[in-house]
């Protein structure tokens, strides 16, 4: 089957092709059992795209110090635990609930969400985001409330769920029962149109006299999806806050939304004992002032889980600068999408991986999720928002599917990487090899090293852990991650 395989870095405008009969996305979805082989299971996608997610031949585990090691030597000490990981994946837009559930027949279904959650068989996405009511990924607007205008609902006695029992609850049901522990984020485009100044879903600010009945709204929607089965482990309280489109959204400064969680949102899920964390900002690494300003308000920060971050602009340094001046709060990555603006496979791979995974996870992140799972062959269906979005994977009109070049780096990280295990110590190499790194320690006691290599050469180097060491040699523009017991 031809794939066509695109991605995420602006300004690359050209297109590549592969064929996934030369070069199988998966030759053995199972992690080699490395306990009694002595072995390091080692898959690779590279730059060339001659490897997809291939499991090659596993690695021989040698006492330190033996032979000439590389001169490159990455150090891991496995007892230096640092933040504990939630997981990988992405957004389960109305939009790609659609294509999943409407698209593709029972068999494709029950295949592709095998392939995307199935830690054993499949690539073990362990981490979704979903949107409360419409985003700009969504079939129309709406909202759990949405009234005529000039008409209220105080007591939100008409508020429903019913536009997600179409598409999204039946897919998340479905993917709950492949992995009952999945985490599950929730964040809201908008409230509804008659809480708003301008009285649209587009735009707009919440007004101050709705703060009490939105928190309440927050509320209904949890217990709705706890009535289907659906825990939702975070919210964040309004998506992109410092953005105003023509689809469902809504402007809400630092000191508003710091205002809504301490008056109104923080103590109603207190005395309500509603353990859903709550989740900052949820928008670009520019701005880290934004959560930090909360955070600087003990009556506010008392409520608050974390801060979530974008990567449509800034850096991902911004998420450290926030650890370090509350390193007891949890940090997220939780979206960037890869489009047409920038096509080509092999920088899209590096640009992804060293930022989005081993980035944000160098930089205390407790996940990183990308934006829409899956998208069709027209981007869409959109919602009068990004008109040249990629999907994780692109799902057509027949049904056909192709895996993008998202999909490959959420799977290095998410099938080894489980929730609970902890990112470690391991010393940074200079800047010259042009190899970054992220080493992680399972619940299970299995580890894992995740090496990006930016260069255009082959590059060898030498892992170190405690008295063992192994060997290994990356291919140019390549990502290695190594599984071992």
């Amino acid at each position: 089957m031809k794939e066509i395989l695109m991605a995420t870095v602006a300004g690359l405008t050209f297109a590549l092709t592969s064929c996934s009969a030369e070069a199988p996305a998966n030759d053995n979805p199972r992690p080699t059992d490395t306990t009694s082989a002595n072995k390091v299971a080692v898959w690779v996608t590279n730059g060339q795209q001659s490897k997809l997610f291939k499991n090659e031949n596993g690695l021989s585990i040698i006492k330190a110090g033996t032979g000439a090691p590389s001169p490159n030597l990455i150090n891991i000490d496995f007892s230096a635990k640092l933040q504990e990981m939630e997981g990988f994946g992405a957004a389960l837009t109305g939009s790609s609930a659609y294509l999943i559930n409407q698209k593709l027949n029972a068999s494709q279904r029950e295949k592709l969400l095998k392939d995307f959650f199935d830690p054993q068989n499949g690539i073990g996405i362990s981490y979704l985001r979903i949107t409360m009511g419409a985003s700009d990924f969504s079939l129309e607007d709406f909202t759990y409330n949405d009234l005529p205008a000039g008409q209220t609902d105080p007591a939100l006695a008409q508020f429903s769920v019913a536009k997600d029992q179409t598409d999204l609850i039946p897919v998340l049901k479905s993917v709950v029962g492949l992995q009952p522990a999945i985490r599950i984020m929730a964040t809201p485009w908008s409230a509804p149109a008659w809480m708003k100044t301008g009285g649209k879903l587009a735009g707009g600010s919440l007004k101050p006299e709705w703060y009490e009945v939105y928190a309440n709204y927050f509320v209904k929607y949890l217990d709705a999806y706890k009535k289907e089965g659906i825990a939702i482990d975070a919210i964040s309280v309004q998506n992109e806050p410092l953005h105003q489109a023509a689809y469902p959204s809504m402007s809400m400064d630092s000191a508003a939304q710091g205002l809504f969680i301490k008056q109104h949102l923080g103590p109603l899920f207190k005395s309500k004992a509603i353990k859903t964390k709550i989740l900052l900002y949820d928008h670009n690494w520019d701005r880290p002032g934004y959560p930090i300003s909360i955070l600087n308000d003990p009556q506010a920060s008392q409520y608050v889980a974390g801060s979530a971050f974008h990567a449509y602009g800034g850096n991902v340094a911004a998420m450290s600068e926030v650890h370090d001046k509350f390193p007891d709060k949890g940090l997220y990555f939780t979206e960037i999408s890869g489009g047409r603006w920038a096509v080509n496979f092999s920088d899209n791979l590096k640009w992804n991986m060293s930022n989005i995974f081993i980035g944000t996870a160098n930089n205390w992140s407790k996940n990183a999720l990308l934006w829409n799972i899956a998208l069709d062959e027209n981007d869409g269906p959109k919602n009068k928002g990004c008109d040249n979005c990629r999907g994780v994977v692109t799902i057509a009109s027949d049904g056909s599917l192709t895996k993008n070049v998202e999909y490959y780096t959420i799977a290095h990280m998410s099938k080894f990487v489980r929730p609970g295990a902890f990112r470690v110590e391991s010393g940074r190499l200079s800047a010259s090899t042009k190899l970054e790194h992220v080493a992680f320690l399972n619940p299970d006691g299995s580890k894992v090293l995740v090496v990006l290599n930016q260069g255009a050469d082959n590059s060898k180097f030498t892992v170190v852990f405690g008295e063992n060491q192994f060997n290994y040699t990356i291919d140019p523009s390549a990502v290695a991650t190594f599984y071992w017991k």
